[in-house]
């Protein structure tokens, strides 16, 4: 993997893996495995872009082409999400092994960014704090932090079209997103691997709704993988190699003979939510799997990958030494990241939440035993949209739907008084009984301003967080 070069000559990943390695070997946290000059950025959008918004065929070296879902399928699908999302209380109470059933089965791209806000317990968040990003957002922000994110803001998914212009829309969004989130955790500050993490989620939805998402990850799904010191993916990736003595006993006597300590392979897989190792396809099946269920996902992935790269003595052998078993972990080979046979094999891997908190306490002990106490309490983790749910019940209110763009007849944009007089004066009418309303039938020939042709540029609202319904 190629490593980008930085204004200082090495990574500034805030709690490195070089202070966490003997060796001193790392991984990049934020490019698409390349290194991007000013004039790759600019002609590539002269390129051809795929349906998921990369240029040039970026995904398309990783040897995998997505599944494609016949149209009638994807809006019956639709519809059925559609209709949880206007019940999104009521269908988690009591429907949900149906909606993970959905999740599983991929949700459609026209509502993924909605239905991720919703999982994660981010809508509940935007609607209890009205107001809160808006805050954060005017504020200049801590420069330390500052400096970092911006060094850092073309480094993130390049050949995605949102992103490969500098200083474009993409990254000023990431921008405020990542710098809104060091003001509101500032004991934590900013990590290099939560700008991939926003950057994915901005490709689905507004600035504002992102950041609420980045927050329920962060503090709900992977609690203190994000702080100083990194003690919380540590000790992930001691639970991730003995969840693999079970799952696969050729891979994990493998990894012990070698001494190969899971920090150096599982880093950039969990802290990335395995948005910087997948073809994008797989990316987001994973991901739908993720924020319904919680990082158990994540734990099945990394285990059915350890599982088909080192799960049988021919593939062992094939890797006499600890340099050959990372480069192999670095090179998967395309049948085993393809979205059908990954999202089944994660499904069908016996991994429970109890599974990953039973092993959880005996790290901790063991952690405790041999360097003392944690220096980073993170809170409780949540396994799970339904756990998010019932940590915090959320208010009706708080799942309401918000009206999507309003548009406005031209006469009204040029201050027709006449015009809105008229539409005040329909109102009233349409609110009084049918036989106080004039009988007069109205005139086919003097249309409503309502009905009159509206012209794009006639709306005075743009695209806001709110408007959850233009993703369709």
């Amino acid at each position: 993997m190629a490593k980008p070069d930085r204004d200082d000559g090495e990574l500034e990943f805030q709690g490195s893996v070089e202070q966490l390695t003997s060796n001193g070997s790392t991984r990049s946290f934020g490019s698409d495995a390349v290194t991007l000059d000013s004039d790759a950025t600019e002609t590539s959008g002269e390129k051809e872009v795929d349906k998921y918004g990369f240029t040039g065929g970026a995904q398309q070296y990783r040897g995998l082409h997505a599944e494609e879902i016949p149209t009638e399928v994807l809006r019956q699908r639709e519809a059925k999400w559609l209709e949880m999302l206007n019940s999104w209380d009521k269908w988690m109470a009591k429907k949900h092994k149906k909606v993970k059933a959905r999740c599983q089965k991929g949700i459609p791209p026209s509502l993924r960014g909605r239905a991720w806000l919703y999982l994660t317990g981010g809508k509940v968040k935007e609607e209890q704090n009205r107001g809160k990003f808006q805050e954060l957002d005017s504020q200049p922000g801590d420069p330390k932090w500052v400096d970092v994110i911006e060094r850092d803001l073309h480094r993130q998914f390049p050949f995605h079209e949102m992103f490969s212009a500098r200083g474009g829309h993409g990254q000023q969004d990431l921008f405020r997103v990542l710098k809104a989130y060091t003001l509101h955790r500032p004991e934590e500050g900013y990590c290099q691997a939560q700008a991939p993490i926003a950057a994915v989620l901005l490709m689905h939805m507004p600035a504002e709704d992102a950041f609420w998402v980045l927050v329920q990850i962060c503090e709900k799904y992977l609690p203190g993988y994000y702080s100083s010191g990194l003690e919380a993916i540590q000790l992930d990736g001691e639970i991730l190699y003995a969840l693999l003595r079970r799952v696969s006993p050729v891979a994990h006597r493998h990894l012990k003979q070698h001494k190969l300590d899971p920090i150096l392979y599982m880093t950039e897989w969990f802290m990335c939510a395995f948005s910087r190792t997948l073809p994008w396809a797989s990316v987001l099946r994973v991901w739908d799997m993720f924020l319904c269920e919680g990082v158990k996902i994540l734990f099945r992935v990394g285990l059915v990958l350890l599982k088909c790269m080192l799960g049988s003595q021919e593939k062992v052998r094939a890797c006499p030494g600890l340099y050959e078993t990372m480069e192999r972990l670095r090179a998967i080979p395309p049948q085993y990241m393809q979205e059908r046979f990954l999202v089944q094999e994660t499904i069908e891997l016996s991994v429970s939440e109890k599974d990953i908190e039973k092993e959880h306490l005996a790290q901790l002990r063991r952690w405790r035993d041999a360097r003392g106490d944690l220096h980073y309490r993170s809170p409780p983790r949540m396994h799970g949209a339904k756990a998010v749910m019932a940590a915090e019940p959320p208010d009706r209110q708080d799942l309401r739907q918000r009206p999507t763009i309003v548009v406005e007849s031209p006469s009204e944009v040029d201050g027709g008084k006449h015009t809105r007089k008229a539409r005040r004066e329909n109102r009233k009418k349409s609110a009084l009984p049918p036989q106080a309303t004039d009988k007069t039938p109205p005139s086919l020939e003097a249309p409503s301003p309502l009905l009159q042709p509206v012209s794009t540029h006639a709306s005075r609202e743009s695209v806001s967080s709110a408007d959850h319904d233009t993703y369709l």
